[in-house]
């Protein structure tokens, strides 16, 4: 079934080799056809995030045959579906939705994707199409952390990169639900821009009393847990500052270096580190709680959850895009966006 009449080529994003930004080509190819229960979405925005640049270098948690047209995250319009789509399908053509990839097919760099009935997500008419496409992965990252730490009983919790996206949505996020985040950035200039915005324990890890600093207001605050983005010696770090029975979850590895951690803590104070991946997280969630779980995130997209953009690159331009992204991760997200 197909909304109207669609072109037989497409603008596209290749990575022809696991390199970064230097892997990806631009090029034509025949626009895909959805197969059994996947839809066919016209592509509007889709959002550069750490993940992908980590899946650029062949550092993600799988690998594609190549090439691939990469791009994990993005939002569209549903204009064709596959077979034994059911009533679902019917619903979702025309429909605005968010949709997302992972370990097979092609991702959103693209002018069409065809993806999965499961991961193509309507939009509440309130949500655009750019917010649409920044609405998966950093939003439900956020609600998964929060709501590990509310489960936790902790009411403080640590986050380094606390200037990025997500830094910010799990600061504004944490504030709703009755949990601190303080956050860790890396200049002088990120704790000034956090403070402005009301935050009220701001440390920069650049800093020459950063360690001591850390340790005291973990202990004052009586901190157990931190969320992690860095990886490196960060994880062994936050450990060292925090309390026995303490727990540093890495959910990312903006560092490119191996988790560096003194068995010490480990032995002796019962501390812990493990791993968080949004994948898994949501796939344990049954039908009624995803789909829950999928409309409050909506409604916070234009409060908690909100993501500036700080800038917008046409396909053709998408090694430049990234490259842009890699040198400032912070201070609003990166979009490729499709034309007309």
């Amino acid at each position: 079934m197909t909304q109207s009449h669609l072109p037989e080529q497409m603008t596209a994003v290749f990575l022809e080799a696991y390199s970064g930004a230097s892997g990806l080509q631009t090029g034509q190819r025949p626009v895909p056809q959805p197969g059994p229960k996947e839809v066919l979405v016209k592509v509007a925005a889709s959002a550069i995030n750490p993940s992908d640049l980590s899946f650029l270098q062949g550092r993600y948690g799988f690998k594609k045959p190549l090439p691939t047209i990469p791009g994990f995250e993005g939002s569209g319009t549903v204009v064709a579906v596959g077979k034994a789509t059911g009533l679902m399908g019917r619903f979702l053509l025309g429909k605005r939705v968010a949709c997302v990839t992972q370990q097979t097919g092609d991702g959103l760099w693209a002018e069409y994707t065809a993806v999965s009935l499961n991961y193509a997500l309507p939009l509440l008419g309130a949500v655009g199409l750019e917010q649409g496409a920044m609405s998966v992965v950093n939003p439900l990252t956020a609600v998964a952390l929060i709501e590990l730490a509310q489960k936790a009983g902790h009411k403080t919790v640590l986050n380094t990169a606390g200037a990025s996206a997500l830094g910010l949505m799990l600061h504004r996020l944490g504030q709703q639900e009755g949990v601190e985040v303080v956050n860790i950035v890396r200049r002088a200039e990120q704790v000034a821009q956090l403070q402005q915005q009301g935050m009220r324990h701001v440390l920069n890890s650049s800093s020459a009393t950063f360690d001591e600093a850390l340790r005291d207001l973990c202990h004052q605050q009586k901190i157990r847990l931190a969320f992690d983005a860095i990886a490196g010696d960060m994880p062994g770090q936050l450990l060292a500052a925090m309390p026995n029975h303490s727990r540093v979850t890495v959910y990312g590895g903006l560092s490119q270096q191996a988790v560096k951690i003194d068995p010490t803590g480990l032995i002796f104070q019962d501390k812990s580190v493990n791993g968080f991946w949004l994948t898994p997280w949501v796939g344990q969630k049954n039908m009624l709680q995803s789909v829950l779980m999928w409309r409050r995130a909506q409604t916070l997209l234009l409060s908690a959850l909100k993501t500036e953009v700080r800038a917008r690159y046409p396909l053709a331009q998408a090694q430049q895009a990234v490259a842009d992204y890699e040198a400032t991760m912070s201070g609003g997200k990166v979009l490729l966006v499709m034309g007309e």
